[in-house]
């Protein structure tokens, strides 16, 4: 008989609290709405995040890859939600898959993994990772 999956809470939690401390370093004003902020990598690819809305105990993002002759259905993208009381980041859809169960049965017709929603949270703290190191030579290079 096959053993559910279940998530493992600790590793989940550790990893939307890192996201939700390198994404206000990213943001220096995260409770603006219609805000949004570029960080150029190359000529051919800039990362672009967007306030969507902010509130006194959330803020909603996008999040998003702009390459150069790239379509767009082939550009990640992903809405994440800022919960500033909890101190945490959560990507709420990514990729136009949004309501991302915390597990899915495998296999299943969309072939998500069972442990997608933590996936694409690992994947979003690459992507902030990404863009505080390159801002960080951004800024050690231009002085």
């Amino acid at each position: 008989m096959k053993k559910k999956y279940v998530p493992h809470l600790p590793s989940i939690l550790a990893t939307c609290e890192n996201n939700y401390a390198c994404a206000l370093k990213l943001l220096p004003d995260c409770d603006s709405e219609d805000l949004s902020y570029e960080f150029k990598i190359s000529e051919q690819l800039k990362y672009k995040i967007k306030i969507l809305d902010s509130a006194r105990y959330t803020s909603t993002l996008m999040m998003s890859q702009m390459a150069n002759n790239t379509p767009s259905f082939l550009r990640p993208s992903m809405e994440i939600r800022l919960y500033h009381d909890a101190k945490v980041a959560e990507v709420l859809s990514c990729q136009r898959v949004s309501k991302l169960q915390p597990t899915y049965e495998y296999p299943n017709l969309n072939m998500h993994m069972q442990n997608e929603k933590q996936m694409v949270n690992v994947f979003l703290a690459e992507w902030l990772h990404f863009c505080l190191e390159q801002r960080a030579m951004q800024i050690t290079t231009s002085s």
